[in-house]
């Protein structure tokens, strides 16, 4: 009897253990993961101080006249209503100069990219700036492109004879991807249930057309593909209506999504063998490659399968290989399975603004610090570094030593064709994409400043800025007055009657602080949890120092907080083409004398308040050893980052 007993309390034992699923394929859905944070509404959150007035630059500048600049490819081409594509029409005007010819016919879609990527970042600014005149364009506009929706629910630049119908390249899931993101930010500022429903019926309208499971949406006869493999980034779409609805069926179609894209045949390196592979290198074109890091993160919080999980994690190494000293992934425009360089390789503005965004992604996700790390020193470095110090232009292309922007990389200038490594309003010659993301990286940076769950609000990201939220139905308020990067002392503002965690990143350059306020640190945040009533004032001030560090080619670079210095080249500027709006120009620059650097291994004298630098370096011409000043890379055209 005793043995009969015992026999059966084992085998109940062995029933309340939780058996783990068996995982097939890296692709199986083992149990859906929450993200760590939430993500708050744009009108939750706004840009103060030189933030601030840096949207509201962008919006006087080529954000807000992107449309008058080229009006043509912008608001002639009505490539989402009366123009969409049809099998009828061979070429179109796209902006970008080239040979005649069917090959043109792939980038058909290229106008979407332009007039929505522009139009999320110009509606983002606006709602930001709380500008009303350009808030009242865009209201207009939202009217016209809800008109042009379809019974069906269909929003896009295909006409029925051609639409969800393709065996080659195509813009149909990238042209709704762009097209969507910025409607939703719309819906964040207005709470219109109209435009909710119709992004709703888009994405359901993709949904019956490409069944989950059941259809090919990434099939191409050959594998070199733009809009196609751009399209990947409807997940954001998709997360986004899940974050909204909370409906599952969102959820599940990010993991049919990211399966079919890795099981076709696509010159893409975020395929998920590819990704497991440690032999091969990224090469593929930088900007796809970074944007399908937040793809592939979405796959796996929507499925928890550890397989993709993996797969995150090589893929943030084989980007670490790409990675300049300011944080850029490069790629000019293709990878091409080359190592970062700061003389050698270039980043485009495209890939700024994808790559951070992706590291965002993670943040909000997984609440690991060291991706809102990566996400800044982009933001603050190589992105501010290729947006004109002075004038309303970009550089489509950049690199961290940028001793000529006169056409090609650092004065190769034997390709007549290559324009992208000088300043523009628009780089037509090339593609209008770089400028319409200069326009939507600052307010994606905004929207991640502030994060929340049910007891915590995290200041993920620091700079100037104003959070209006709530926690528990209760209001808070904390307003962050500070000029960080460019001072690295913050004065919160907290305004709440209400218990609630403050957690504030401390950055990995950090080598101490004052606090104002008792507080406990957690997985490289500072943490003041207590019961807030009335205004408490928090002041917070980093310690740092310059620090010499070294790129993976083992080049020295200067470092000051999260600000990459620079040795700034003096300027010739040559102005280049105008444009229909007065005092718009390209713009190209040549070094006055051009003296490159080596590391003497000497000390820096700082003058922390002005941030101006001064060093000893040695001169490669003379081998003399010469007193030279360094400043932040945002202030500079041309420039040396690295030293040998």
């Amino acid at each position: 009897m005793k043995l009969i007993i015992a026999l059966t309390i084992a085998l109940l034992a062995i029933g309340c253990v939780k058996q783990k699923p068996v995982i097939n394929s890296p692709f199986d859905n083992v149990g859906a993961i929450e993200e760590r944070y939430q993500l708050l509404p744009i009108t939750e959150i706004k840009p103060a101080g030189w933030l601030q007035k840096q949207i509201q630059e962008n919006l006087d500048g080529f954000t807000g006249r992107l449309d008058t600049l080229v009006p043509k490819l912008i608001m002639d081409d009505k490539i989402y209503g009366k123009d969409r594509l049809t099998s009828k029409i061979k070429n179109k005007n796209v902006g970008a100069l080239g040979a005649g010819g069917d090959w043109q016919v792939q980038f058909l879609w290229w106008n979407s990219e332009t007039q929505s990527n522009w139009r999320d970042g110009y509606i983002r600014s606006a709602i930001l700036a709380n500008d009303q005149a350009h808030l009242q364009k865009i209201k207009m506009y939202i009217d016209y492109i809800l008109s042009t929706q379809d019974e069906d629910g269909y929003l896009g630049i295909y006409d029925k004879d051609l639409r969800y119908h393709f065996d080659n390249e195509n813009g149909e899931l990238w042209a709704k991807s762009t097209l969507l993101r910025g409607l939703l930010a719309w819906y964040e500022y207005t709470g219109d249930k109209k435009i909710l429903k119709a992004i709703e019926q888009a994405a359901k309208n993709v949904m019956d057309n490409y069944p989950i499971n059941s259809s090919h949406p990434f099939y191409s006869k050959q594998p070199n593909v733009g809009g196609t493999s751009h399209g990947l980034t409807i997940t954001d779409v998709f997360e986004s209506l899940y974050r909204i609805t909370g409906n599952k069926n969102y959820r599940d179609y990010i993991l049919f999504l990211y399966k079919d894209f890795s099981e076709q045949t696509l010159n893409e390196d975020a395929q998920y063998k590819k990704l497991m592979n440690d032999t091969l290198l990224l090469k593929g074109h930088g900007v796809h490659t970074y944007e399908h890091l937040r793809s592939l993160a979405a796959a796996y919080y929507a499925s928890g399968n550890p397989h993709l999980k993996n797969s995150i994690d090589k893929f943030l190494m084989k980007i670490g290989k790409k990675t300049t000293a300011s944080g850029a992934g490069v790629g000019d425009e293709w990878i091409g399975g080359r190592l970062a360089n700061a003389t050698q390789r270039g980043y485009e503005y495209c890939s700024l603004h994808e790559l951070m965004h992706s590291y965002l992604s993670l943040v909000l996700k997984s609440g690991d610090k060291s991706f809102a790390d990566k996400a800044e020193k982009i933001f603050f470095n190589a992105a501010q570094g290729a947006r004109h110090p002075q004038k309303s232009c970009i550089a489509y292309l950049k690199s961290d030593n940028s001793y000529s922007m006169t056409g090609g990389l650092n004065g190769h200038n034997t390709d007549k064709s290559q324009t992208r490594y000088t300043y523009s309003p628009v780089h037509q010659e090339a593609a209008v994409c770089c400028v319409p993301n200069a326009g939507r990286i600052a307010p994606y940076y905004v929207q991640h400043m502030w994060l929340k769950n049910n007891d915590d609000i995290l200041a993920a990201l620091l700079g100037p800025s104003a959070l209006s939220t709530s926690i528990h139905n209760k209001p808070i308020t904390i307003k962050e007055q500070t000029n960080y990067p460019f001072g690295n002392t913050i004065r919160f503002e907290v305004t709440a009657d209400a218990k609630f965690a403050l957690k504030i990143r401390k950055p990995d350059w950090v080598t101490g602080f004052t606090l104002s306020e008792a507080y406990t640190e957690e997985n490289g945040f500072i943490v003041i949890n207590k019961a807030w009533k009335g205004t408490h004032t928090i002041e917070l001030t980093f310690k740092t120092e310059v620090v010499v560090r070294q790129d993976i080619n083992h080049e020295n670079y200067f470092t000051f907080g999260v600000l990459v210095l620079a040795n700034p080249i003096e300027a010739v500027e040559e102005q280049g083409k105008s444009f229909p709006v007065r005092g718009y120009y390209n713009y190209k620059y040549a070094p006055q004398n051009l003296v490159v650097y080596k590391y003497a291994n000497e000390k820096v004298a700082a003058d922390p308040v002005r941030l101006q630098f001064k060093t000893v370096l040695l001169n490669s011409a003379t081998q003399q050893k010469d007193s030279v000043k360094l400043v932040p890379m945002a202030n500079t055209i041309l420039r040396q980052v690295t030293f040998q």
